[in-house]
């Protein structure tokens, strides 16, 4: 792929995040959706750059943010959308919610809610693929709070003894809900730092900057793929809305002027901007994209209101996993 095609691709996969987002939150409030949403408006640079790197048969485990890692692995809109609807036709049967995505096509393995319970999953299924002599790797993304729990300080053992092709990106947002990281984590340590005492190689950027992010996933991705292991990845972005909801948190919360020199580095404006000025893109381009991702979208909200609510008899399928 060519240096102009890949920023177009990145560009379109930040804004098809972003106009799935933002319609969820305009129609959350009719109350036809009834699970929790947590949103990742303002952190769809790092979806978008790690997948850029990954194949359709790599691996992919998310956290309760995930909408946008599952959009940009290749998860089904349509199948998405259902599944917040609660219908039969969503990608978890309708059963699981926002925060149970699941999409094995996509090689999108799923996503939890508990803070840090899918790392070892992903741990796992790299473990896997190197057991089978396999290419694939995995990725598993999580908060900055899940780097407090002690299930992810033994998956990195585990994964640095093993020499596993995983890559493990932490969304570093600041916040775990309303909890700054000033009042759970040492102050002067940077994540990555502290990672770095468990053997890994740990690198961090720019999550606001795609590009960043693509570069760095890209050495990472690399490196899992021809055996050399691990690599954590430690992206500072924001969340522009509340923990969970599709409101502004209230100033109490969140300082207002904080969260606006986050706006101010928004990820799609900044790369918009940069398209524009290097002349790989034009307005009428990117209104073009507008149109189609608007039209993918009603489509999908459609697709979603009108199928059916699961059938009461599917209650308790896919409880446990079945053996062969």
């Amino acid at each position: 792929m060519t240096d102009n095609k890949l920023d177009i691709s990145l560009y379109y996969s930040m804004l098809r995040v972003r106009m799935v987002e933002e319609k969820i939150v305009q129609m959350y409030p009719e109350y036809e959706m009834r699970c929790p949403v947590h949103f990742c408006i303002g952190q769809e640079a790092i979806a978008s750059g790690v997948s850029a790197n990954l194949t359709k048969e790599d691996y992919v485990m998310s956290n309760h943010r995930s909408h946008g890692h599952y959009l940009a692995k290749g998860g089904g809109l349509k199948e998405m959308l259902s599944e917040i609807y609660g219908k039969k036709t969503g990608c978890s049967g309708g059963k699981g919610g926002s925060m149970h995505l699941i999409d094995l096509s996509a090689g999108f393995l799923g996503a939890a809610p508990v803070v840090g319970s899918t790392i070892p999953i992903a741990v796992g299924a790299a473990w896997g693929a190197a057991q089978r002599g396999e290419k694939k790797i995995a990725v598993s993304y999580f908060g900055d709070a899940a780097t407090e729990e002690g299930v992810f300080i033994e998956s990195l053992d585990f994964a640095v003894l093993k020499k596993l092709p995983i890559v493990f990106v932490c969304e570093n947002n600041s916040y775990s809900v309303n909890s700054p990281l000033s009042v759970r984590q040492a102050e002067g340590v940077d994540i990555f730092k502290r990672v770095e005492g468990h053997g890994i190689e740990s690198r961090h950027g720019d999550g606001n900057d795609v590009k960043e992010v693509y570069k760095l996933t890209a050495d990472a991705v690399r490196k899992a793929r021809d055996g050399g292991g691990p690599t954590f990845l430690e992206f500072k972005t924001y969340r522009w809305l509340e923990h969970c909801g599709p409101l502004p948190d209230h100033p109490v919360c969140r300082p207002v002027e904080e969260v606006e020199r986050w706006k101010e580095l928004c990820p799609l404006k900044r790369f918009r901007e940069t398209l524009l000025k290097k002349g790989i893109l034009a307005r009428k381009d990117m209104d073009k994209f507008e149109a189609e991702i608007a039209s993918e979208i009603e489509d999908a909200v459609t697709f979603a209101k009108e199928s059916p609510f699961p059938d009461e008899s599917s209650l308790l399928t896919d409880v446990y996993a079945g053996v062969e």
